[in-house]
């Protein structure tokens, strides 16, 4: 058995992905905008995750803009048959790098095309529709017409999937009326567990969740006690947060990403990392102390 097969295999839509996957986010410049500092290493990143058996890839045409699903295809086209490239529609970026929605029919039919061609694919896998009514976090809003878009374009035959992305439990349910949901892609970490029941709810349906920022927003206390963790058990806090989602949920796809092969190996290594009980009671304590905040 391979190091990543340790953390076992899940459903997204009709095909079994390793648990521990690749977020390509990092590989464009800074902010998610322009181009990488070393293109070669990116692509080398890119080879390696495959290599180690890596077969859940996730991106987007607005990473860069372009430019993540350029070098995607540069390093892995033609694609091995087990590799599910999972991409996200609805937001634009701006001349300034801002994030903008994009959700109109245009916007959403045009950014399928684009992702199409950059990838180098007849069809995608998952597209992911990202919710933008704040960009900061999930906020009620009807997904009803770019949802209907999406669906019309799954009939044509151009993508397998629809997944939903920095959503509302009520958008989740509104959506399903719509289509068929594979996967819910929101912000949770340790830290921030406004999700909980949502996952547990999508584990019972047998429906994946992928958590982004597995880092993201932690108080400096809070990081006091995952540091403090971490080092008791000879790992990284990145480990032991990525160890923890493992552990959290069987439905939980990770996608952690990096620039960097250094950091590809330290983050797939998390499939050897077992957290014991003791660990797990005291990092709960993060997220049970951010909820009573």
């Amino acid at each position: 058995m391979t190091n990543i097969e340790k953390s076992g295999t899940y459903t997204l839509g009709d095909r079994s992905v390793k648990r521990l996957g690749y977020g390509a986010m990092q590989l464009a410049g800074k902010g998610v905008f322009g181009p990488p500092k070393d293109r070669a290493e990116a692509v080398a990143v890119l080879r390696e995750a495959v290599e180690s058996g890596v077969n859940h890839i996730d991106t987007s045409d607005f990473y860069g803009p372009h430019i993540t699903n350029q070098i995607i295809r540069e390093a892995l086209h033609p694609y091995r048959d087990d590799l599910v490239v999972v991409t996200k529609i609805g937001a634009r970026r701006g001349p300034d790098a801002s994030w903008n929605p994009a959700f109109s029919r245009q916007d959403l039919e045009a950014a399928v095309h684009d992702n199409l061609r950059n990838l180098g694919l007849d069809v995608i896998e998952v597209v992911n529709l990202r919710a933008m009514f704040d960009v900061h976090g999930p906020a009620e809003g009807s997904l009803e017409e770019p949802l209907t878009v999406l669906a019309e374009l799954q009939q044509k035959g151009l993508i397998k999937h629809i997944g939903l992305s920095n959503v509302t439990r009520k958008q989740v349910e509104d959506g399903r009326k719509i289509t068929r949901i594979v996967g819910v892609q929101n912000q949770y970490n340790l830290a921030h567990r406004e999700d909980d029941a949502l996952i547990d709810q999508l584990a019972k349906e047998g429906t994946a969740y992928v958590p982004f920022f597995p880092l993201g927003g932690f108080s400096p206390l809070q990081s006091e006690t995952l540091s403090n963790v971490a080092s008791r058990l000879g790992a990284t806090p990145l480990q032991v947060a990525l160890a923890w989602l493992l552990a959290r949920s069987p439905n939980i796809l990770l996608i952690p990403g990096t620039s960097s092969r250094g950091h590809l190996r330290e983050n797939l290594a998390v499939a050897d990392l077992e957290l014991p009980a003791d660990a797990i009671a005291e990092l709960n304590q993060i997220g049970s102390a951010a909820a009573a905040a």
